[in-house]
């Protein structure tokens, strides 16, 4: 097995179809699959064996691609670091991935000039590198074909957890994201006339596996950007045909104070959300606005993406959907028992998506297991049905009092309310109740806050330790680079100013 085979068979089946479109430029199935072979060929002549790591470090491009599944081809590792990353976030990853071959952008090399501290590390690929990608692609040969790799055999491994403590390297193996291919493209009908619209980092699951992979496998075309930017977004929408709209919630938001939105998505027929669970208030009104669901899915870097979805044949607002094939959850107490539907708990997860484990970190991936399943760190319950609700992150569990409070609940509150854009709600130090719930709030444009409105409004549906002490107005929130809010440093923050 791998899954580098996927561009094969496409390329066979579609070789004069767009794959990948990137600005003006088109590129057809046999010319990724022939340049991705090209790669592949050329790591094996600069000494790449099977197993071996590569490190890809550069924003998304199509080069970023052709590395990627050229790296798969030849059997290595692809370990996929966002190009965002600070030096010393760099060398610290570097320093645990001991990568033979670095896949980087010019921008990088000043902060990979102590080249001793990888002392692995043999070529780095970049313009002004040790060979520019133009010259690695000279070395190979379009006729290379993917090694073949044992399902167990590690493809990917993706770094988490960097804004909960130190980044852990999650390993994926080619069975972990063949699974979720599958289950992603047969979960949404994707079909070879789907145009992906992907401006989110190919570096985290939801862009390589769940948008890009699962693209490429059922042969459709993949529309990549840098980044998000809401013009450009729109516009490809409108000029390139995108049939398929990915983002996160953030993002939803942008497009929500779009006047003109359902005239500008024009040909899409599908809208997915992912990263952190939406607001049900949002999913309603962009219902509203556009006639179409947002689809969403549970599932993290350790799932490979894709746990639950929701759903084509019976859409639940408010709901990730119910277990995908192949894999099963169940709600457990935090002594492992399984709980009954309606019952919160930690979500726990068994399938052949879930991860190997994390590099170099054996007591970690022996704590993230209680025998053969997950423990996800989620909170949810079930309802009667099978669908599942995320209640909340356990460690976003705020305790005020002796009092457990989710912020969730209170989030998707305040997101009924007009002067709302965004809201996160977290937990401040407190000498009386321990921690004081807060509310962190960015208010839509032209409107205040009032903040004993707010007050007098949530206590009328929340017991009285759920509502919010403190209400503070800010113009932004610090994001990781998939848009996800970022409790920890917005807490650590205003933490600063107080």
């Amino acid at each position: 097995m791998n899954i580098a085979r996927n561009l094969e068979y496409t390329a066979f089946y579609f070789p004069d179809r767009p794959a990948l479109i990137e600005e003006d430029r088109e590129v057809s199935f046999r010319e990724f699959n022939e340049t991705a072979s090209r790669v592949g060929a050329a790591l094996t002549s600069l000494g790449v064996r099977p197993g071996d790591h590569v490190v890809l470090c550069a924003p998304n491009s199509c080069h970023w691609l052709f590395f990627y599944y050229g790296a798969l081809k030849a059997g290595a590792i692809a370990i996929t670091l966002s190009n965002l990353l600070t030096k010393k976030e760099l060398t610290r990853i570097m320093e645990d991935a001991q990568p033979r071959i670095l896949f980087t952008a010019d921008e990088k090399l000043d902060d990979l000039r102590e080249r001793d501290r990888y002392p692995g590390l043999e070529k780095i690929v970049s313009q002004s590198g040790d060979l520019s990608f133009e010259d690695l692609v000279r070395l190979g040969t379009p006729a290379f074909r993917a090694k073949e790799r044992e399902r167990e055999s590690t493809a990917a491994i993706l770094y988490t957890g960097g804004t909960t403590g130190e980044p852990k390297g999650v390993m994926l193996s080619h069975e972990n994201l063949m699974t979720s291919i599958h289950n992603v493209a047969y979960q949404e009908r994707s079909t070879p006339a789907d145009r992906a619209l992907c401006f989110l980092p190919l570096n985290h699951v939801f862009a390589q596996i769940h948008i890009v992979n699962s693209t490429i496998y059922s042969g459709g075309s993949v529309i990549l950007q840098p980044s998000f930017d809401l013009e450009k977004a729109l516009h490809a929408i409108e000029r390139k045909r995108v049939t398929k709209f990915y983002g996160v919630p953030t993002i939803y938001v942008h497009l929500l104070a779009q006047k003109d939105l359902k005239e500008r998505l024009g040909s899409l027929r599908y809208a997915f959300s992912a990263a952190a669970s939406m607001a049900a208030e949002l999913v309603r009104e962009w219902k509203n606005r556009t006639g179409l669901e947002i689809h969403e899915a549970y599932g993290m870097t350790e799932s490979a993406s894709m746990v639950t979805y929701n759903h084509y044949y019976r859409h639940i607002i408010g709901s990730v959907g119910t277990p995908v094939n192949t894999v099963e959850v169940q709600i457990r107490d935090l002594e492992g028992n399984r709980l009954s539907p309606g019952d919160e708990g930690e979500i726990c997860i068994r399938g052949p998506n879930i991860m190997k484990g994390y590099l170099n970190r054996p007591e970690d991936t022996k704590a993230a297991f209680r025998g053969e399943w997950f423990r996800s760190g989620d909170i949810g319950l079930f309802d009667d049905n099978g669908y599942l609700y995320i209640v909340d992150r356990l460690k976003d569990m705020i305790i005020t009092g002796g009092e457990n409070v989710y912020p969730r609940e209170i989030e998707e509150l305040l997101y009924t309310r007009p002067e709302v854009q965004e809201c996160a709600v977290i937990g401040l130090p407190d000498m009386v109740y321990g921690e004081r719930v807060t509310a962190v709030i960015i208010p839509k444009e032209n409107t205040s806050l009032d903040q004993a409105e707010l007050k007098a409004f949530l206590k009328s549906a929340l017991s009285p330790y759920k509502v919010p002490k403190e209400f503070i107005q800010v113009s932004e929130f610090p994001r990781s680079s998939a848009g996800k809010i970022l409790k920890r440093e917005l807490k650590r923050r205003i933490l600063e100013k107080i």
